[in-house]
């Protein structure tokens, strides 16, 4: 018992004296950067060009197949889409498979196949290989384009683009896209409805026999396979493709600014704005660079939560749910883009800290703390996508492609420990470019226009589009009031007088919500009683009434009164035609100039109700029709578009809608309206 009493008191003795030795106000230094042990891998040429790259993992039974063009696409004109389309068709039918016997023979083994502008990937259980790769190699080899397959996707990306068109970030992108690289450039153009009119099959065949050579192309092969086996496989699948010269596209390098250019895209009635500073860098994958820039822009904002970027808008100012930063390598042209989601109030807020941020990189050293902690950051995410064997691939063929040193991943995690706070802000004065970007924020454009200037020297701030064009808003003669234009739309659609007579109106629509039929049977009654009903299957799953005072909301969870806002909303929007309500005073009107909507001039008429909630409303300056209204709602933003007006008892209503919904988009039909029916005050009881 006293020698184990000795052997406890001398250990604590010998703790003490250690811990007495140790300065713990000093962090411990970082030790040596860890070696790293890339997966091994084999590459090997066919003679038609292919390059074939071999990862071997035996973990499980699965291979997979990754072709890879390594080209420039062309410049896609009037046409621009059509390279994706091409890519999406080479999986629609072969001169041996229909694109239904193709879906059926991948889906029989349990594999996946999937083609896109620049290859095709596959993959499947190692014992299913050669059967997937017949189906892959005829999708490569035969592709036919289908006539109708083309139609189907046309008419699947117009249906995106007007969801996009609501979609701020999507909007953002579009017009960053269009400043930072230029109209005329590749990487700046954008699908349009007009653009997708015009993408036909020869286009798409052209493309793919223009691009698609084994000469321009890496197959990464990775999974449960030998390089025998690979090698004999690449051969009997892929031997036969054909090569040929491949067009070799040269594009200038994008004119830089030579001050910040300030611009801001509308999104109707928006509560908050996208905010993005960007511009183009020259930095190429590989580039000597890339590391320390890397480790730069995570300090800045690269993902992690104690980046600048989301420390300072979230954490501190409350600004946002977070705010990040990209740089982006490209072979071509590189892009930086610092951005974030912000409330309207604090859009020009939260651009200044940004710009702030960039510039602290660029002026003050990162402290220690903050240099180690991204190093620790990359370093686990790094060891991380190694557990994965389709890391070991793409590393294998960016080390191909863009001739990178042999070592230059197994080297990675020592060339980041290697970075100094002296490097990183050589690396933020080099590509960081505050003064020279392009500075945008989508929003509310009557709200956060004026608000922006202070970012312009020269006090401009110019409005684009989601297609990327300047809006040019035409200034209203001061004789044109809103009155005179809520005036030329009642007689547009049949005057003041036939409107009067109107005591009820019932209105039938119908949609698709995911597939599945929607009814909407709309019911109003003079002064302004109100009652939407929405059915599935003929049964009611949702009900809003108004009697004119009290109102309430039924729904599968059960029913319950309306009160505070949401009712003063209702109230407001039970009257059956509004803009006669707004003649007589019933909201604050101001007309904010005349716009393009659709090929056609619109004047915009504001209306700000006593809620304090606005709609904007857009009327044709030659028809006087109501194209567009845009709410704001207790619950957000709803956008509608009015088509096709039709004559119905001697006024005019529109035929069908288009209506968005955040991020939901409706056609709606409007099936039957009937003009004083005589609804019974019973449709509108309140109890």
């Amino acid at each position: 018992m006293k020698r184990y009493f000795s052997l406890i008191l001398l250990l604590t003795l010998m703790i003490s004296g250690v811990s007495a030795q140790i300065d713990r106000s000093v962090p411990p230094k970082p030790g040596p950067a860890p070696e790293v042990q890339i997966g091994d891998y084999k590459t090997f040429k066919l003679p038609n060009g292919l390059t074939v790259i071999v990862v071997e993992n035996h973990k499980v039974p699965v291979v997979s197949y990754s072709l890879t063009l390594n080209v420039t696409l062309p410049r896609e004109g009037d046409a621009a889409g059509y390279v994706q389309l091409a890519g999406e068709l080479l999986r629609a039918g072969t001169t041996n498979r229909t694109k239904a016997e193709i879906d059926e023979a991948v889906d029989f083994i349990g594999a996946y196949l999937e083609t896109y502008s620049k290859g095709i990937y596959g993959r499947s259980l190692t014992k299913h290989s050669d059967e997937l790769l017949s189906v892959m190699s005829d999708v490569l080899l035969n592709p036919t384009f289908p006539q109708e397959e083309l139609d189907k996707l046309v008419t699947q990306y117009k249906t995106s683009i007007q969801a996009n068109k609501q979609e701020p970030r999507a909007i953002a992108e579009n017009v960053a896209g269009v400043l930072v690289y230029g109209k005329e450039d590749p990487y700046a153009e954008i699908m349009t409805e007009e653009t997708l009119d015009n993408v036909t099959v020869d286009l798409c065949r052209n493309y793919y026999e223009s691009y698609f050579r084994p000469g321009k192309a890496y197959l990464v092969i990775v999974g449960d396979i030998s390089v025998k086996e690979a090698k004999k496989q690449a051969k009997q699948y892929f031997g036969k493709w054909k090569d040929a010269p491949v067009p070799q596209n040269l594009f200038p390098y994008p004119n830089c600014y030579n001050e910040p250019k300030v611009v801001v895209a509308n999104k109707e009635g928006a509560e908050q704005s996208v905010v993005m500073v960007t511009h183009e860098v020259m930095l190429t994958p590989g580039h000597p660079d890339a590391i320390k820039a890397r480790v730069m822009n995570a300090i800045l904002g690269g993902g992690s939560f104690n980046a600048r970027l989301f420390q300072n808008l979230r954490e501190d100012k409350a600004f946002t749910y977070g705010a990040y930063s990209q740089l982006e390598t490209d072979e071509r042209v590189g892009r930086f883009s610092a951005s974030a989601e912000v409330r309207t109030s604090v859009t020009d807020s939260a651009i200044t800290e940004i710009l702030k941020e960039m510039e602290r990189m660029r002026t003050e050293l990162v402290t220690d703390e903050e240099l180690q902690l991204v190093k620790n950051v990359i370093a686990g995410d790094f060891g991380r996508s190694l557990e994965d064997p389709q890391t070991v691939a793409r590393f294998a063929l960016n080390i191909e492609r863009y001739n990178l040193p042999k070592d230059y991943y197994e080297t990675f995690l020592q060339k980041v420990e290697k970075v100094t706070k002296e490097d990183v802000r050589e690396m933020a004065m080099k590509y960081l470019k505050p003064d020279r970007a392009v500075i945008l924020a989508v929003g509310d454009v009557s709200a956060i226009k004026s608000k922006m200037k202070k970012f312009s020297p020269s006090n401009t701030v110019e409005e684009y589009d989601y297609y990327g064009n300047l809006v040019e808003t035409k200034a209203v003669s001061a004789d044109v009031t809103p009155s005179q234009i809520l005036s030329a739309y009642i007689d547009a659609i049949g005057g003041k007088q036939a409107l009067d007579k109107v005591n009820d109106l019932k209105m039938m629509m119908g949609m698709e919500m995911q597939g599945m039929p929607i009814e909407i049977n709309y019911y109003q009654k003079k002064p302004n009683k109100m009652c939407q009903e929405t059915l599935m299957n003929g049964n009611v799953i949702s009900m809003q009434v108004f009697d004119g005072e009290k109102g309430k909301m039924k729904t599968p969870m059960g029913e319950q009164m309306v009160e505070g806002k949401a009712l003063e909303y209702m109230k407001e929007s039970a009257h059956i035609f509004p803009e006669l309500s707004y003649l007589q005073g019933d909201g604050n009107l101001e007309v904010e100039g005349v716009e393009s909507f659709n090929g056609i001039d619109v004047y915009k008429v504001v209306v700000t109700k006593s809620s304090g909630l606005k709609t904007s409303l857009f009327f044709g300056v030659d028809d006087g029709l109501k194209h567009k209204e845009v709410m704001q709602t207790p619950q957000g933003t709803v956008s509608t578009i009015y088509m096709g007006y039709e004559n119905v008892d001697g006024i005019l209503f529109p035929s069908s809608m288009k209506q968005t919904v955040g991020p939901q988009m409706f056609d709606i039909e409007i099936k039957s309206i009937e003009v004083n029916s005589g609804i019974d005050d019973s449709r509108f009881e309140v109890k």
